[in-house]
C-alpha cells in the first residue's frame, strides 16, 4: 500500500469515527428533547386548552346575542375576541402553544440543553462529510451512504439556521434529531460503501451542483413535511377544543399537541418552506437533464429517477396550485404536500434500491 492509500483509508476511519461520534451527541440531544418535553408545564398546556375553549364559548355566546338581539328588534353590539392567530379557514382565532417546555424554567434548560449538543453534534458529523471528502477527493455524496450522511447534515444546520434567525421552531427538535438518528443508523448499518472513486460518467462538476441542490431541497422539504403532518394532528386538537364533547385525543396527544404552533402557524410554515424550495427543486431537475446529455448525449430518457424527480415536481407543483386555490386550504393541501414527500422519499430509496436505471452505477 502506497503512502497516498494509506493517507485516504485513515482519512476514511476518522470520517466514520466521527459520524459514529456525531451519533452518541445527537442521542444525547434526543434524551435531553424527551426531557424537555416531559419537564413542560402541564398547567401552562392546561391554561392554553382552556383559553381557545373560553375563546369558543365566548364567540358562540356572541352569536346567540347577535340573533337575540335580531328578533327583539334591539341593536346588539358584539365584541370582537383578540386574535392571536388565525386559522386558514378563517373560523379559529387560536394562541401557538406555549413551546416545548410548557412555559418552565425547567423544560426550557433541558430544551437549550439539546440545542447546544444539537449544534456540538453537527460540527462532529460536518467534520465526518469532509474527511469523507478527503478520503475520496470528490463531492462526498456519489452514493447512498454519502448521500444520507449529507442529507442529515443539512437538515440539521437547516433547522440550527432557522433557530439562529429567531423563527419559532424549537418544537421541531425531537422529530428531527430521531430521524437523524434513523437515518444516520440506517446509513452505517445498510448503506454503507466504501471510500471509492466514481464512474467516469459521474466525473463532472455537474456532481457539485446537481446533487448538492437535491440534498439541500430534501432536507428544506423534510422540515416542510414535519410541519404539515404536525399541522394535520393540530388541526385536529383544535377542533375538538372547540367541540369538548365529540371524541377526543388522549391525554399524552393532548399534553404534546397542545405546546406547539397553532394549526394556522403550522400551515404557513410548511407552505413558506415548500414554495421558497420548489424553485431550487426545479433547478435541480434542469441541472440533472444538462448533465445527461453531458455523460450520455440526451437531456431525458425516461431513466427512472428522472421520471420520479419529475412526479415529484408536479406533486409539489400541484400542492402550491392548490393552497394557492380557496378550496383547496388546510388539511387538503396538507395531505397533496405529505404525498409529495412520499414521491420524493421514493425516488431516493425505492428507486435506488428496487429499481435499475442508468442512476443505479452509484450503488448503496
Amino acid at each position: 500500500m502506497n503512502l497516498a492509500a494509506e493517507v485516504n483509508e485513515n482519512l476514511a476511519h476518522y470520517s466514520n469515527v466521527l459520524i459514529y461520534s456525531a451519533m452518541a451527541v445527537y442521542t444525547l440531544a434526543f434524551l435531553a428533547h424527551i426531557a424537555e418535553w416531559v419537564f413542560g408545564s402541564r398547567s401552562a398546556v392546561g391554561r392554553t386548552a382552556a383559553a381557545i375553549t373560553a375563546e369558543a364559548e365566548a364567540v358562540q355566546r356572541a352569536k346567540v346575542h347577535v340573533r337575540a338581539g335580531g328578533q327583539s328588534g334591539g341593536t346588539a353590539v358584539l365584541e370582537r375576541p383578540k386574535i392571536v392567530t388565525r386559522s386558514m379557514a378563517g373560523s379559529r382565532y387560536v394562541p401557538d402553544g406555549p413551546g416545548a417546555a410548557g412555559g418552565t424554567e425547567q423544560g426550557d434548560v433541558y430544551g437549550r440543553i439539546a440545542v447546544g449538543l444539537t449544534f456540538l453534534a453537527l460540527l462532529f458529523h460536518a467534520a465526518g462529510v469532509l474527511f469523507r471528502a478527503l478520503s475520496v477527493k470528490r463531492a462526498p455524496w456519489g452514493n447512498m451512504y454519502e448521500f444520507s450522511t449529507t442529507f442529515a447534515m443539512v437538515a440539521v444546520a437547516t433547522y440550527l439556521v432557522l433557530l439562529a434567525l429567531k423563527k419559532n421552531v424549537r418544537w421541531i427538535g425531537l422529530p428531527l434529531v430521531t430521524t437523524v438518528l434513523l437515518d444516520l443508523g440506517l446509513a452505517v448499518s445498510v448503506l454503507y460503501t466504501a471510500s471509492d472513486q466514481l464512474v467516469p460518467a459521474l466525473h463532472s462538476y455537474w456532481l457539485w451542483i446537481h446533487v448538492s441542490c437535491a440534498i439541500v431541497s430534501g432536507a428544506s422539504l423534510y422540515i416542510g413535511a414535519v410541519a404539515t403532518l404536525l399541522y394535520l394532528f393540530r388541526d385536529r386538537y383544535e377542533i375538538q377544543l372547540e367541540n369538548p364533547k365529540g371524541k377526543q385525543f388522549g391525554r399524552f396527544a393532548k399534553s404534546v399537541l397542545g405546546r406547539v404552533p397553532s394549526a394556522a402557524s403550522l400551515d404557513k410554515f410548511a407552505y413558506r418552506i415548500n414554495a421558497t424550495i420548489f424553485p431550487l427543486w426545479t433547478f435541480t431537475i434542469i441541472a440533472g437533464a444538462i448533465w445527461a446529455e453531458a455523460a450520455w448525449g440526451r437531456y431525458w430518457g425516461w431513466d427512472p429517477k428522472e421520471v420520479w424527480s419529475f412526479i415529484t415536481w408536479v406533486a409539489y407543483a400541484c400542492y402550491l396550485h392548490a393552497r394557492a386555490t380557496a378550496g383547496w386550504k388546510g388539511r387538503k393541501a396538507a395531505y397533496l404536500a405529505l404525498i409529495a414527500f412520499g414521491c420524493y422519499l421514493f425516488n431516493y430509496y425505492g428507486v435506488n434500491i428496487f429499481i435499475t436505471g442508468k442512476h443505479s452505477y452509484a450503488g448503496v
